[in-house]
Formats: C-alpha cells, structure tokens, sequence
C-alpha cells in the first residue's frame, strides 16, 4: 500500500521560504496525482496544489500562485513544494496526498493516500 512522508516544515520569518517533500513508498508515483492540502486551528483543509507525477501538470490554489511552485523527482519517487513569499496566513499543518490517475483536484475527498502532515509556521 502507498505511504507518504512529508518533511521540510518549520519556522520561517515572513517573506522567507521553506520546500516541503512528500516521498512515497510502497509503490511508485508513476500513475499517481499528488495534491498538497493545508489545515489551520478551526478551519477547513484547504487544497493548495496538485501535479500528476505522469505529466507533470500542475494546478495551484489561487492564494499561493506564483508563490508556491511544484516539482518532481521520478527517480526518488518525491514530489517537491517550494513555497516563495511566505506569509503568516499560510501558517497550518500542510498534508501531501495521493489519488490514482492524472487527474488532479484540490478536494481532499478526491484522494485515497495521506501522509501525516507537517507543521509550517510562519512568524516574526
């Protein structure tokens, strides 16, 4: 069965950066679409990105475009989220998850596959 570890959260300044992964084992991402979510105290995840592992497209929340870039690493089987420009509001545990097919939603009920999640902070 697919498992997925996140890793690369912390705490950064505003307008700093951090790149979280998402790496999966038990099977290959070949087939898979990945999306990451995020979840902060008393709200509702929220999709932030997806990228089919297939082709390599992508889709972005439009609170983070043109901040948070996607990418992917065939050979290690990891997915990259390079978040830019960070702000206080994207503070929240952020998940990476994973759905067979290229399709790439940014619903959470679209996916099978969750990893345990991450904690981003950002703060002055």
């Amino acid at each position: 069965q697919l498992q997925l570890v996140e890793s690369g959260g912390g705490l950064v300044q505003p307008g700093g950066s951090l790149r979280l992964s998402c790496a999966a084992s038990g099977g290959t991402l070949d087939y898979y679409a990945i999306g990451w979510f995020r979840q902060a105290p008393g709200k509702e995840r929220e999709g932030v990105s997806s990228i089919s592992f297939t082709d390599g497209r992508t889709s972005y929340a439009d609170s983070v475009k043109n901040r948070f870039f996607l990418s992917r690493d065939n050979a290690k089987n990891t997915v990259y989220l390079q978040m830019n420009i960070l702000k206080p509001e994207d503070t929240a545990v952020y998940y990476c998850a994973a759905r067979s097919g290229t399709i790439r939603p940014l619903t959470a009920d679209e996916y099978n596959y969750w990893g345990q999640g991450t904690q981003v902070t950002v703060s002055s």
